[in-house]
């Protein structure tokens, strides 16, 4: 990670679902595979990831090869964060969670996951 990463604090809309991330937002990435395209969400690596409430509000979607995870609060709906399948031991958290930080101000590489089988 970069010099760039400090703890944030993120939450889903609705607050039922917090978690601390060490993270850089400013290495934040757009993925364009059929899920990401569609949720059109900058996506920031974390060196850390902690969930500090809200596992039982948490739902997680899976397709195609079901090795990606991804979580999304019951109750509001947002997107909070998931494992790729690129490498599932990773975790990306939406940057649109993460206090302080405006993800429209973000300029973000693409990640290209629709290429991947």
């Amino acid at each position: 990670m970069t010099t760039k990463a400090k703890k944030y604090q993120g939450s889903c809309h609705c607050g039922r679902v917090t978690f601390t991330v060490i993270a850089d937002p400013t290495a934040s990435v757009r993925c364009n595979c059929s899920l990401c395209r569609r949720k059109g969400t900058p996506m920031t690596m974390t060196e850390s990831f902690v969930l500090n409430s809200g596992a039982a509000d948490l739902g997680c979607y899976q397709f195609h090869t079901l090795t990606a995870k991804h979580y999304f609060c019951r109750h509001c709906g947002i997107y909070t964060h998931h494992n790729p399948r690129s490498n599932p031991a990773l975790t990306r958290v939406n940057a649109g969670c993460l206090e302080g930080v405006d993800p429209l101000a973000l300029d973000c590489d693409l990640v290209e996951g629709a290429a991947f089988p």
